[in-house]
């Protein structure tokens, strides 16, 4: 049939030629069962684009990688499925020049699709970027654990090679083979001034805890050591800091630190060994580990001699933390954790003290006893002489002095009756 105004006309072309026009070919309508079948497939593929997506959806929580990168890339299917079909569409049927109503409600139909795939791409897309998000966090995750396990391999490593070296050594006749490497003046010297931190750091929030409970700190420092001098007020910190060192150290100069062990011998490598294991360690880490394990004794038996009930209660309104402890546990508490801090300066101390050979020992100076610039440091600098040119005397020990060899580690004293000079 020829087009409308078409039919009783006939047209010529450039070399007047009669021109008999071909009908125009609406593809649209040519094949109904082609197009009912392309429909079918667009709304198919609409059903699995929306599970696909709930698929991705559900993935996320909980959050799981794998099932979410599996549904991702089953999303992304769906879609090119629709991209081809919507160009196959394109391709084959072109815009025709009357729109019928049936093509009016056809083409709203594919809007409509197209709009809801759009919006099924920006989706796709947002979780898309939260995979990459969680991927990196991943990635950094593993980066850590991967670095951590190189520590750790690195460290047992170490010890492997130590010991060796001493077999060798002992095997070759050669003394002390595994010791002067390692072992030094130094080297001890540095883990008194940690442990000399340590007892600092953790009377800080033990004093702000006996403020916060409403202690008379004043009363509570001339209980320590009554009628000591201060020179200022906020030298009473010095008090607490004697109370925890006194305690801390006491057994120091016993080969188990006054733990009660059946029989066990420990010899100079095994002290090394055990320096080097927990040196690196966080101390929760390894009582995680071992709890009853003879750090563990030693940090429950320290922790109840340092920590008073009556304080614990007034800090806590409860002894809950107490009987856990006394049971055999060590609890995750900050308050615990920063008295870890300490134990284990003092036990990497004590191991180190008995790995040199002879054995490095310990001396306290009492309280009244005269200054003596060979054995004792001041805490406090810049002092000034009483007019009466006596010596000045000890008012507390906040650390004890070391002998190591020949040499000399100067204890730390808060000198009574003196001055401060400004």
């Amino acid at each position: 049939m020829l087009p409308t105004g078409a039919k009783d006309t006939q047209l010529r072309d450039s070399n007047n030629q009669k021109v008999h026009p071909q009908p125009m070919e609406d593809t649209t309508n040519q094949n109904p069962e082609a197009l009912e079948a392309l429909i079918t497939k667009l709304f198919t593929n609409i059903s699995s684009l929306k599970s696909a997506y709930i698929q991705l959806q559900t993935a996320h929580t909980p959050y799981d990688p794998e099932k979410i990168q599996a549904a991702d890339k089953l999303v992304i299917s769906e879609l090119k499925n629709l991209s081809e079909l919507k160009h196959f569409y394109r391709e084959n049927n072109p815009k025709p020049v009357c729109v019928s109503p049936q093509d009016s409600r056809l083409a709203a139909e594919i809007q409509e699709q197209q709009s809801l795939l759009k919006t099924y791409e920006v989706m796709v897309k947002k979780f898309q970027s939260e995979i990459q998000n969680k991927d990196s966090e991943i990635h950094q995750l593993q980066q850590l654990i991967e670095e951590a396990n190189q520590k750790r391999v690195k460290l047992e490593k170490n010890i492997k090679l130590r010991g060796l070296s001493m077999k060798e050594s002992e095997g070759s006749g050669e003394e002390n083979g595994f010791f002067p490497v390692d072992l030094t003046p130094e080297l001890f010297t540095s883990a008194v001034e940690s442990a000399f931190k340590a007892i600092h750091d953790f009377s800080k929030p033990l004093i702000n805890m006996m403020k916060a409970a409403g202690w008379d700190l004043d009363a509570a420092a001339d209980s320590i050591e009554p009628n000591v001098v201060y020179a200022k007020r906020a030298h009473k910190k010095y008090a607490f800091e004697s109370h925890i060192c006194q305690r801390m150290f006491s057994g120091f100069q016993q080969e188990n630190f006054s733990i009660k062990l059946d029989n066990l011998t420990v010899t100079k490598e095994s002290f090394f060994h055990q320096y080097l294991a927990l040196r690196e360690m966080d101390p929760l880490d390894m009582l995680g580990q071992n709890p009853d394990s003879i750090f563990g004794k030693f940090c429950r038996s320290k922790y109840l001699v340092v920590v008073h009930p009556k304080m614990e209660a007034s800090f806590f309104g409860n002894l809950d933390q107490r009987n856990y402890v006394m049971g055999g546990g060590h609890p995750r508490t900050p308050f615990y954790q920063a008295f870890l801090k300490l134990a284990k300066s003092i036990w990497l101390l004590h191991r180190l003290a008995y790995s040199f050979d002879p054995i490095v020992k310990v001396f306290q100076v009492k309280r009244g006893s005269e200054f003596s610039e060979v054995y004792m440091e001041s805490v406090v600098k810049n002092l000034i002489m009483d007019e009466n040119d006596q010596k000045p005397k000890v008012g507390l020990m906040v650390m004890p002095g070391f002998w190591i060899g020949g040499s000399v580690i100067q204890s730390r004293v808060y000198l009574s009756g003196m001055k401060v000079n400004e």
